[in-house]
C-alpha cells in the first residue's frame, strides 16, 4: 500500500496553509549580551530551507554515484535548526537517514551499525573529524548552507513515494545490548501512525491561537521527531533552546520574550523546576500560566506531582519508547484522574498480567501488574526484528489498572534503568562485565542510577585491597567495555564506583538477590553528594 502522508508532506502542507507564520525561533548571540536575540523562521522559509538542503545533498550524492533510497548516516547533535534541515534534507533528497547521537562517541560502533543497514555514506559534525581519518565510507562534514534559495534554482527529485513496509528512518535504542545499540527501523506505516498520534497530542488548547512551544531533545531520538511532526501540523512555533535543560531564569525569559505557552520537558528536569517553585513564587506563577506542561521519560516524584496539581499546573504525561514513540497519554486537567494514562488513539495494545495463573481459592489482588504489549495489527507496532516470537512487541513496561482503561506506571520487568534525560541503560550488562573482568576483586556488585546523569557501580569487595585502589583497578579492567557505550551508560571514573562492606547491600529474603531500588534508597544521600560535587 502506498503511503500518502509523510513528514515531508506535513512540511509542505504547513507552509501552504500558513506560509508567514513563525515555525522556529532560533537564538542568536553577538557576544555582547547574556540574553539571546531571536531570529524568526517562517513556514515558507522552512520549506525552502529543507528544499535547498535537499538539493545540496542530492547533488553531492549524485556526484558520488550513491543511488537514491540508499541509507545515509548522520552523526550530529540534533539540537539545532540546521540539524532538522540535515535530517529532512537528506530524506527529501530521496535517501534514508540513519541517525546517531553525539552521546555515542565511538566511531567503531557507528561503523558497525552503518554496515548492518548497508549505508553508503556518513554526514558528521567536525567534532569527530579525527576519528574518521581511515573511514571506509564516503564522509561529508556538516556545513552551514546558503539557505532560502529560490525554488526555481533547485535540483530536486520528485517527492519520495513509498510503500507502507519501506523504511523511512533508522533510529537506535538509547541503551546498548551486547556492546552496541539495537537498530530501530521505522517504516512509512509507522510514520503515518506517528503523524496521526502526534496531531492529537499536540492539538492546541485554544483553537484560535497558535502554540509557542519548546524543543524537546535531539533529532537523533524519536521524541523530538514526534514533537516536531505534531507541532508542524498545527503551525505552532518551536523555540530552539539556548541550553538544555533551561534554568528557571531562562525558562521565565522564554515565556516573556517568545510568548511560550506550552512546555515540552523531560520528567527529571520538570521535577527540578517544581522543587524550586516551592520557594520561587515567580517560577511557580510562570508554570501555572502555561496552557500545558507536557513531560515524558521518568515519572514525576509523587510529592512533586501532587504539588503541581494542587497549585493548578496543567500537567500532561506522555509515556513512550524508542521503538514505538508515544504509547500512553495522561488524561490531564485538574480532576482526581488527571494523571492516569490511556492508550493513544487508534492503537491496538493489550495489558497482560505478568503473574502466573492463580490456583483455585487463592486470593487475587486487584492491583496486579500488567505488561503493555503492542499487537502486530497496531500500525505503530515496531519492525519485525524487534518483536517477540508471538509477533507482537513486548515493551517490558509494567502498569496497574487504576480505573477501567486507565493505568499507572510501575517500572519495568527487566534490568534497564533510565538516565535523567530518559535514555536507557542496561544495568545487568555492566554488572556482568564487571564480574567477568574483575574476577575475585569483586564479591558482588549492583548498578544503580535511575534518573541520574550516568550509572554508579556499588561493589562488595572480594579482596583486602584498599577501597581507592580497588576502584581504580575496576575502572582499568572495564574501560574497553565502557568505551563502546553511550556516554549516559558509562561508569566514567573511580568516583562512580562505591565500595561498601561485604554482605551489606540489601537482598531479597528468599533468593538473596540484591535489591536495586533498595540500594538507591539506602544510599540516596551519598549518591546525591557524588553528583553534586
Amino acid at each position: 500500500m502506498l503511503i500518502s502522508r509523510t513528514h515531508l508532506t506535513v512540511v509542505e502542507e504547513s507552509a501552504r496553509r500558513s506560509p508567514s507564520s513563525v515555525a522556529f525561533k532560533i537564538p542568536q548571540s553577538d557576544g555582547s549580551q547574556s540574553k539571546p536575540i531571536w531570529r524568526d523562521i517562517t513556514y515558507q522559509q522552512f520549506l525552502r530551507d529543507v528544499e535547498s538542503t535537499a538539493s545540496h545533498w542530492s547533488r553531492i550524492f549524485r556526484q558520488a554515484r550513491i543511488p537514491e533510497r540508499s541509507v545515509v548516516g548522520l552523526w550530529i547533535g540534533g539540537y539545532t535548526y540546521q540539524d532538522i534541515l540535515s535530517v529532512y534534507g537528506v530524506s527529501r533528497a530521496g535517501f534514508i537517514p540513519q541517525l546517531f547521537s553525539l552521546r555515542l562517541p565511538n566511531a567503531d560502533v557507528i561503523l558497525e551499525l552503518l554496515t548492518k543497514t548497508g549505508a553508503k555514506a556518513l554526514i558528521y559534525e567536525d567534532l569527530f573529524e579525527s576519528a574518521l581519518q581511515a573511514w571506509p565510507l564516503p564522509i561529508y562534514r556538516v556545513e552551514p548552507l546558503e539557505l532560502s534559495a529560490a525554488s526555481s534554482n533547485l535540483e530536486l527529485p520528485p517527492l519520495p513515494t513509498a510503500h507502507s513496509s519501506e523504511i523511512a528512518f533508522f533510529f537506535h535504542t538509547s541503551g546498548s545490548t551486547s556492546g552496541s545499540p539495537k537498530l530501530v527501523p521505522c517504516s512509512y506505516k509507522w510514520l503515518e501512525m506517528t503523524i496521526r498520534k502526534s496531531h492529537s497530542i499536540y492539538l492546541p488548547q485554544e483553537p484560535d491561537r497558535r502554540d509557542v512551544t519548546t524543543w524537546g531533545g535531539s533529532m537523533c531520538h524519536i521524541f523530538q521527531n514526534f514533537l516536531l511532526i505534531g507541532n508542524l501540523q498545527h503551525n505552532a512555533c518551536i523555540v530552539q533552546l539556548a541550553t538544555n535543560p533551561l534554568t528557571a531564569e531562562q525558562l521565565i525569559e522564554t515565556v516573556h520574550d517568545c510568548g511560550l505557552n506550552r512546555l515540552n520537558i523531560f520528567g527529571s528536569f520538570l521535577a527540578m523546576h517544581l522543587r524550586n517553585s516551592h520557594s520561587d513564587p515567580k517560577l511557580l506563577a510562570m508554570l501555572m500560566s502555561l496552557d500545558e506542561v507536557l513531560y515524558c521519560g521518568l515519572p514525576l516524584p509523587g510529592e512533586e506531582e501532587h504539588w503541581a496539581y494542587s497549585q493548578g499546573v496543567k500537567l500532561r504525561n506522555v509515556f513512550g519508547s524508542t521503538e514505538v514513540g508515544a504509547l500512553l497519554v495522561s488524561i490531564g486537567g485538574s480532576g482526581p484522574n488527571a494523571g492516569l494514562l490511556r492508550p493513544t488513539e487508534g492503537s491496538a495494545y493489550k495489558f497482560v498480567p505478568i503473574e502466573s495463573p492463580q490456583s483455585p481459592g487463592t486470593h487475587v489482588s486487584t492491583a496486579r501488574l500488567l505488561e503493555l504489549i503492542v499487537l502486530a495489527e497496531s500500525d505503530d507496532c515496531p519492525d519485525v526484528s524487534l518483536r517477540h516470537a508471538d509477533g507482537n512487541f513486548h515493551t517490558g513496561d509494567l502498569f496497574q489498572e487504576a480505573a477501567p482503561g486507565c493505568y499507572t506506571s510501575h517500572g519495568r520487568d527487566d534490568d534497564w534503568i533510565k538516565s535523567e534525560s530518559s535514555l536507557r541503560c542496561n544495568t545487568k550488562a555492566i554488572e556482568d562485565n564487571a564480574r567477568a573482568m574483575c574476577g575475585t576483586l569483586i564479591s558482588e556488585c549492583v548498578v544503580v542510577g535511575n534518573g541520574r546523569p550516568n550509572p554508579l557501580l556499588f561493589v562488595e569487595p572480594g579482596t583486602d585491597l584498599a577501597p581507592e585502589k580497588l576502584k581504580v583497578e575496576i575502572i582499568r579492567k572495564t574501560r574497553l567495555f565502557h568505551s563502546r557505550r553511550y556516554i549516559h551508560e558509562r561508569i566514567p571514573s573511580a568516583k562512580m564506583v562505591v565500595v561498601v562492606p561485604r554482605g551489606s547491600l540489601p537482598r531479597t529474603a528468599t533468593k538473596g538477590n540484591i535489591r536495586r531500588k533498595a540500594v538507591e534508597d539506602l544510599y540516596k544521600e551519598q549518591i546525591d553528594e557524588i553528583f553534586s560535587s
